[in-house]
C-alpha cells in the first residue's frame, strides 16, 4: 500500500514592511492634504472668462487683469518669502488662508473691472504667501520627523486630492451658478476658509537640530535683528543661488514646466478650444478630463522610474510639454481634447519631481521659503513676459503661431540647460539629488 504523502503546505511570508509614518508626520500629510485641496479649490476657474464678459468688461480688460495678476504676483513674492522665514511657515500658510478668503468674496461685492482687478491682486498676494512657505513646511515637518523621504509621494499626493476634487467640483458650477449668480466666488471664499481650519491645526515644528536655520529663522535670531532683516536675508538668498550653480540650473529648468503650463492651461485653454470649434458648454468637460489626467499622474510620479536622472527627466517632460503644443495646431476638435489631457498628464508627473528635485538643490542653513519664493518670481515674471506675447499674437489671430514659438522656445531653454548640466558636471556633484523610492515602495502603485 503506497502511503500518501501529505502536501506541503504553502505560506504566504508577509511582505517586509517598510518604514512606518510616525504619528505627527500623518498628522502634517493629513492637514496639508487638507489644505492644498481647499486652498486651491477655485470654484470659478472654468467660469471666470465668461462671468467678466456677462459683468462688462472687454478682452482687453480681461487679458490686462491677468497680466498685472502675474506681475502682482513677482512683487509680492519678494517680501513674503522672506516673511515665511522671519514668522514661520505655518503662521505664514494662515495669513494666506485669510487674504484668499477675503480675495474670492471681492467679486461678489463689487462685480466691476475695479473688483475683478482687486480680486486677482489679492489672490496674487494670498498664493504669493503660500507658495514657498507650504513647500518648506511640508518638506522640514517630514524632515524632522524622520520621514523626508516621503516628501516627493506627499507632495504629488496633496496636489492629486486637489485636482480629483476640482473634477468632482467643477462640473457643478453651471447648475450652481443658474440657482445662485454669484455661488463659484461664495464657494471658492468658503474653501478659503476651510484651509484656514487646516493651517490652524498644523503643529509647532520642533527646532531642527544644530544651529537652528532649516528653513526657518528661529525667534531669538529674529528679536535681535529687527533693522535690515529683510535685506539681508534676501541678500542671502541671492548669494546662496549664486553659490549653489545647481540649484540656479534647477530653477531654469522648473520655468518652462510652470510657463508651458501656466500659459496653456489657464491663458489659452478658451481661446485654443474655441479656435477649433469646442463650444463653452463642453469647456467644463474638457478641464474635467485634464484635471483626472494630471491628478493621476500627480499621484504617482514613481511610474517614471529610476534609470534616468530626475533633471533628465524634467526636461524629457518639458520638451514633451512643447510637442503636444504644437500637435495641437495640426489636429481636429478630438484630437486636441486627447492632446490637452495628455499635457495635462506630463504636467502631472513633472511637477512633484521638479519641486523635490529644488528642494533637494537648496542647502541645509539657508532660507529655504525665501529661496522657494526667489523661484516663483522667476516663473511668475516669465509668465508676465508670455502673457503679454500671448495676447499680441491672439490679436493678430496667429494662435497656431504662438503655440510652435512656445515650442521652440521650450526647446531651446532645455537644450541649454542640459548641456550647462554637462559642460558643469554638476550632474555627478554629491548635492546631486536623487528621487528616492522607498524598497517598500518600488512597484506599488498604493499613494501614501
Amino acid at each position: 500500500m503506497i502511503r500518501r504523502l501529505p502536501r506541503p503546505r504553502f505560506t504566504t511570508r508577509p511582505r517586509p514592511a517598510g518604514p512606518q509614518l510616525a504619528p505627527a508626520a500623518r498628522r502634517i500629510i493629513r492637514l496639508n492634504n487638507g489644505f492644498q485641496l481647499l486652498f486651491n479649490l477655485l470654484w470659478w476657474m472654468p467660469v471666470f472668462y465668461a462671468y467678466q464678459r456677462q459683468a462688462g468688461l472687454s478682452d482687453g480688460q480681461i487679458f490686462g487683469i491677468q497680466s498685472i495678476y502675474y506681475i502682482a504676483f513677482c512683487l509680492f513674492e519678494i517680501p513674503t518669502g522672506m516673511v515665511a522665514d522671519r514668522i514661520g511657515a505655518r503662521n505664514c500658510l494662515r495669513a494666506g488662508a485669510i487674504v484668499m478668503t477675503a480675495a474670492n468674496l471681492a467679486p461678489v461685492l463689487t462685480p466691476s473691472y475695479t473688483g475683478f482687478l482687486v480680486h486677482f491682486l489679492a489672490i496674487a498676494a494670498g498664493r504669493s504667501l503660500t507658495s514657498g512657505a507650504a513647500s518648506a513646511y511640508l518638506y522640514d515637518g517630514l524632515r524632522a520627523e524622520g520621514a523626508g523621504e516621503h516628501y516627493l509621494k506627499a507632495e504629488g499626493t496633496a496636489r492629486a486630492l486637489g485636482l480629483a476634487a476640482k473634477v468632482m467640483c467643477w462640473p457643478l458650477v453651471g447648475p450652481l451658478m443658474a440657482v445662485a449668480h454669484a455661488a463659484p466666488y461664495v464657494l471658492s471664499a468658503a474653501s478659503a476658509a476651510g484651509s484656514l481650519a487646516c493651517a490652524l491645526a498644523l503643529p509647532r515644528l520642533a527646532p531642527p537640530r544644530g544651529d537652528g536655520r532649516s528653513g526657518q529663522v528661529p525667534g531669538r535670531g529674529g528679536t535681535k535683528r529687527k533693522r535690515g532683516a529683510f535685506l539681508h536675508d534676501a541678500g542671502a538668498a541671492l548669494r546662496c543661488v549664486w553659490a549653489t550653480p545647481w540649484l540656479a540650473l534647477v530653477m531654469a529648468q522648473g520655468v518652462v514646466v510652470f510657463t508651458l503650463s501656466r500659459i496653456c492651461q489657464v491663458n489659452l485653454f478658451q481661446p485654443m478650444l474655441l479656435a477649433h470649434g469646442i463650444g463653452e458648454t463642453s469647456h467644463g468637460s474638457v478641464l474635467a478630463a485634464m484635471t483626472v489626467a494630471e491628478a493621476v499622474a500627480s499621484a504617482r510620479p514613481q511610474w517614471l522610474g529610476r534609470r534616468l536622472s530626475p533633471v533628465a527627466l524634467v526636461s524629457l517632460l518639458s520638451l514633451a510639454l512643447a510637442g503636444t503644443l504644437a500637435g495641437i495646431t495640426l489636429g481636429g476638435p478630438w484630437t486636441v481634447v486627447a492632446l490637452l489631457c495628455l499635457f495635462a498628464a506630463v504636467t502631472g508627473f513633472a511637477y512633484p519631481i521638479q519641486r523635490k528635485l529644488v528642494n533637494d538643490a537648496i542647502p541645509v542653513h539657508a532660507p529655504r521659503a525665501t529661496l522657494l519664493s526667489v523661484e516663483s518670481i522667476v516663473d511668475r515674471g516669465v509668465c508676465a513676459l508670455a502673457a503679454v506675447a500671448a495676447g499680441a499674437y491672439l490679436s493678430a489671430g496667429r494662435l497656431d503661431a504662438l503655440l510652435w514659438h512656445s515650442a521652440i522656445v521650450a526647446g531651446v531653454v532645455m537644450v541649454a540647460v542640459q548641456l550647462a548640466v554637462r559642460s558643469r558636471a554638476v550632474g555627478r556633484h554629491p548635492s546631486t539629488p536623487t528621487v528616492a523610492v522607498p524598497e517598500s515602495k518600488r512597484g506599488s502603485t498604493t499613494a501614501s
